[in-house]
């Protein structure tokens, strides 16, 4: 099974920044009870704050761990996955036009409750699928670069 098929399975029971980061996780030996814990105030745009999707915010945390930095050489590293992440975020917003979670729902809003509703009954889950998906066939392209 690929990441992408990983994560959205993920996705049936955890938010979608968990999603992402489990579906890489053993890749770089985090606990699984860490990597939940480590991604959960990202979903939904930092716990349905809607600003950057969660799924981005789980691939960023992938190319996190993927630097591999040690104390000592932790500056280049730092600069190295910083380029990585803007190379990241600007292919992600050249294919959907943004990254703000509130924008790639259409402006359903998750903190309402109505929102929410919507949100259930417009079945736009489905969008967050596609993002999930999106973001990991992203990732498995820049970590083969590296």
């Amino acid at each position: 099974m690929s990441k992408a098929e990983t994560a959205v399975k993920n996705f049936a029971n955890y938010n979608c920044a968990q999603s992402v980061l489990l579906a890489y996780c053993e890749d770089f030996g985090l606990d699984r009870e860490k990597a939940l814990q480590t991604a959960v105030g990202f979903g939904a745009g930092f716990g349905r704050h809607q600003d950057i999707c969660g799924a981005i915010s789980g691939a960023v945390i992938v190319l996190g761990l993927s630097s591999q930095f040690k104390e000592e050489d932790r500056r280049p590293k730092i600069t190295e996955t910083y380029a990585r992440v803007h190379e990241y975020v600007k292919e992600f917003k050249e294919n959907y036009g943004c990254v703000d979670c509130l924008d790639l729902l259409d402006g359903c809003d998750l903190k309402s409750e109505e929102g929410q509703k919507t949100f259930r009954e417009n079945n736009m889950r489905e969008k967050c699928f596609d993002y999930v998906r999106f973001c990991c066939n992203l990732l498995d392209k820049h970590l083969k670069t590296t």
